[in-house]
């Protein structure tokens, strides 16, 4: 079968590579000349089923307001008029529910584990290498009442299987030895054993070149302008170079993938949600993170990438808009300059920023949809990396008419009423 793959991110390079596996012709386009330059280019680094959460939960609208209010927030919202975004913030404050919340993780929980166990199978399978670490992420808290509040997602964690350990101030340092250096600025910290991290860019460049030995054809550079749809059936993709056809297409195109899917009678609720990375050259191995640490109270994650530290976060809400504001760099340095004083050079540090495909529920759309031969991979907030590779092997499995690895009730388009017309 040929099959149509739009996007060049980790989610559809991925797809691609399992579907080329799996005995398709494969075709992936992208507007980029190369993979992963857009979201995927310099994310957090992590790969954490443990830390698998989403943002709408209990206490939140009330954090939300004080998030807002601190000199270095982890919340920006910037006045824009977008009714999708009303809607979409709407239909968050209705997931700010305790036994949402608990659905939706258990939900996000099961792709993410399930995902990195296919990682795993990746790696071994092909030896590929990103600057790669198995030793966790640390969840640090900075007040006793961060501590205290992790109950909850202890409670989810243990429900999942999901391996864990409540750290006091000497279990963090000694799993990250470099925090000796700050321990009065910390309390204790949730320990997430199962987590890895790695370079989601590397990754997808790799993975995206032996994809090519499998067959797969990269047709950079060509820009998505609409999906023709004749009735129950998807009948081209138009391009700036002509139409492009196939037997089923997957749309894996992040934040973008709403724009072109309303058009066609799918609405999915997914809102770009900007987020902002610093990468600093290290300068001092000893007073760097060894893996992830995850700064709660800032909402920051401090990843070690080879010679580099990644420093991810920020959710600004402000429409598709990709400028850089200072005062978001300030932030990602302030918090690698206090719990690594001594690791990185900040002054040499590279700033970017990327759009999060997010749903108001943290889960993502993956899998079938009403219309017979388009498939859905999109919606997977800050976790594209952390799932690509259990959404590539689903997106196999679903497209070639087997069964997926796992259960994927809650995952569809299907959970949204009236998202199809």
């Amino acid at each position: 079968m040929n099959v149509l793959v739009l996007g060049a991110g980790v989610i559809g390079v991925t797809a691609a590579y399992e579907l080329a596996g799996a005995g398709h012709d494969v075709t992936v386009v992208d507007r980029q000349p190369a993979p992963a330059l857009e979201t995927s280019y310099a994310n957090a680094g992590e790969v954490s089923p443990g830390y698998s959460a989403p943002w709408a939960g209990p206490g939140v609208p009330l954090k939300a307001i004080k998030w807002l209010a601190m000199h270095h927030r982890p919340l920006v919202i910037r006045p824009h008029v977008d009714m999708a975004f009303v809607a979409w913030v709407l239909a968050m404050l209705r997931n700010c529910t305790s036994a949402r919340y608990a659905i939706n993780k258990t939900r996000m929980v099961r792709l993410a584990e399930y995902s990195r166990d296919c990682l795993r199978a990746l790696r071994a399978s092909t030896g590929i290498a990103y600057d790669e670490r198995m030793q966790g992420t640390l969840q640090l808290f900075r007040m006793q009442k961060q501590f205290d509040g992790s109950a909850s997602d202890i409670a989810v964690l243990r429900e999942s299987g999901v391996a864990f350990e409540l750290l006091d101030r000497a279990g963090c340092i000694r799993h990250e030895p470099a925090l000796v250096n700050v321990r009065d600025k910390f309390v204790g910290g949730l320990l997430l054993p199962g987590d890895e991290t790695g370079d989601c860019f590397k990754f997808t460049q790799r993975l995206a070149a032996l994809a090519v030995e499998r067959g797969v054809a990269f047709r950079f550079g060509t820009t998505i302008d609409g999906i023709v749809r004749n009735g129950a059936l998807v009948d081209g993709v138009a391009t700036d170079g002509g139409t492009l056809t196939a037997d089923a297409y997957l749309v894996a195109l992040g934040s973008y993938s709403p724009l072109l899917l309303q058009p066609i009678g799918i609405r999915i609720p997914v809102y770009p949600v900007k987020g902002y990375s610093i990468t600093v050259p290290i300068v001092d191995a000893a007073g760097a993170p060894e893996s992830t640490v995850m700064d709660e109270t800032h909402k920051v994650a401090v990843t070690r990438l080879g010679d580099r530290i990644r420093v991810g976060g920020t959710a600004e809400l402000a429409g598709y808009t990709l400028k850089l504001h200072e005062a978001r760099r300030k932030t990602l340095s302030h918090v690698v300059s206090d719990l690594f004083p001594k690791g990185g050079d900040v002054s040499r540090a590279e700033f970017w920023c990327g759009l999060r495909p997010m749903t108001p529920d943290g889960t993502p759309v993956i899998g079938a949809t009403p219309i017979a031969n388009l498939f859905l991979a999109t919606g997977h907030g800050t976790l594209g990396w952390t799932m690509a590779a259990g959404t590539g092997r689903v997106m196999a499995d679903v497209i070639s008419g087997r069964a997926a690895g796992i259960d994927l009730s809650g995952l569809t388009v299907a959970r949204y009423a009236g998202a199809v017309r």
